[in-house]
């Protein structure tokens, strides 16, 4: 995908409690990690994304490192600033969000405000 970095993501299912693993595009910020809930620009928010909101505790593996951190949905203010750094990375984000009328999230995930 336009030669962007990739990570694994594993939540807890919402309803199953199953751990459910998927790929996903990620830039970096700083000390965070920042997803995409695009679902393809479909009208509903992905799974994963469903499954985080109900338990923000997560894992994610990058080349090889798997590292617990916990996720929340960026604010405003932080989708402006990092909206823009991610449609450069993958210009498909723009399209996606064309086509729906969902304001797709972003999640920041963070090892800095793991819960204790």
């Amino acid at each position: 995908m336009a030669n962007s970095p990739v990570l694994l993501l594993t939540t807890t299912g919402h309803k199953s409690g199953r751990r459910r693993t998927v790929p996903l595009l990620y830039l970096k910020d700083q000390d965070d990690f920042v997803l995409v809930a695009s679902n393809g620009g479909v009208a509903r928010h992905p799974a994963w994304y469903r499954n985080l909101q109900a338990n923000p505790d997560v894992e994610v593996e990058v080349l090889g490192v798997t590292k617990r951190v916990i996720a929340r949905t960026a604010k405003p203010e932080e989708k402006l600033r990092l909206w823009p750094l991610l449609v450069a990375m993958y210009p498909g984000y723009a399209r996606y969000q064309a086509i729906t009328n969902r304001n797709i999230p972003l999640v920041l995930l963070s090892e800095s405000q793991r819960r204790t």
